[in-house]
Order: C-alpha cells, then sequence, then structure tokens
C-alpha cells in the first residue's frame, strides 16, 4: 500500500493515469469563478467586440458607439458589465469618461486568446 504525504489529496480510485502532485494544480473554485464569469461576459458579441476595441485604444463612449453602430445607452451598459467583470478601466477628463482593457493577466491573456482563436491581427500603431 502506498504510503500518503501529509496533506496529500489522494483519489477514491488510483487509476495510475494522473502524475503525482496533479490534484493540488486544480485550480480553485475562486480562480475558476474569475474566469468563468470573464467568459460570460464576453459571451455577448458586442461585448466582445467592444473589449477587442478596447484592448486597442483609449475611447470615450461616443466614439465606441460610433465604431459600434450602437445608442450611446447600450454601449455604456455594456461597459459598465465589462467594467464590473474587471476587463477593463475607466478615468475621467473633465466631463468626459475614458474607456481601455484592464492592464490585468487575465484582460491581456484574453485578448491573445480572442485573436488567436478569431485569426486577427492586432492593428499596427
Amino acid at each position: 500500500m502506498a504510503t500518503k504525504k501529509k496533506n496529500e489529496k489522494t483519489l477514491p480510485h488510483n487509476h495510475g493515469h494522473l502524475h503525482r502532485g496533479f490534484l493540488e494544480t486544480i485550480p480553485s473554485p475562486e480562480n475558476i469563478s474569475l474566469v468563468a464569469e470573464a467568459l460570460k461576459q464576453l459571451g455577448d458579441p458586442s461585448r466582445l467586440r467592444i473589449f477587442w476595441i478596447l484592448c486597442h485604444c483609449e475611447e470615450c463612449v461616443t466614439d465606441i458607439a460610433a465604431m459600434m453602430d450602437m445608442s450611446s445607452p447600450a454601449v455604456s451598459h455594456h461597459l459598465r458589465i465589462l467594467k464590473q467583470s474587471g476587463l477593463i478601466t475607466s478615468r475621467r477628463e473633465g466631463k468626459e469618461m475614458y474607456y481601455t482593457a484592464a492592464q490585468t493577466d487575465l484582460a491581456q491573456e484574453l485578448h491573445h486568446i480572442i485573436e488567436k482563436i478569431a485569426h486577427i491581427a492586432c492593428p499596427s500603431n
């Protein structure tokens, strides 16, 4: 019988196909929830497109609405959701609010994944 180290997780059935320490590498429920929430928010095509735009530039609601051919209130709704999920940030300059992608690992990785999946290239600066 194999000996178990203190605090080492084991499975009821040992089929021998998992490498040693695998169970300790499973992401926490909190980390998975964070990613699931971000993916859920990007499941809406308009939000996904807005997020992609904001990965490449900082913009105000009016200009985003023009790029998206949407009303400013509709864009504001999507921006609020993206901001609550931590994918974008905002800053105020006078009366104008500007939005951009968050400088987090999650937002940056999602940006690259979107471009890889959709075979989109980042625009040149």
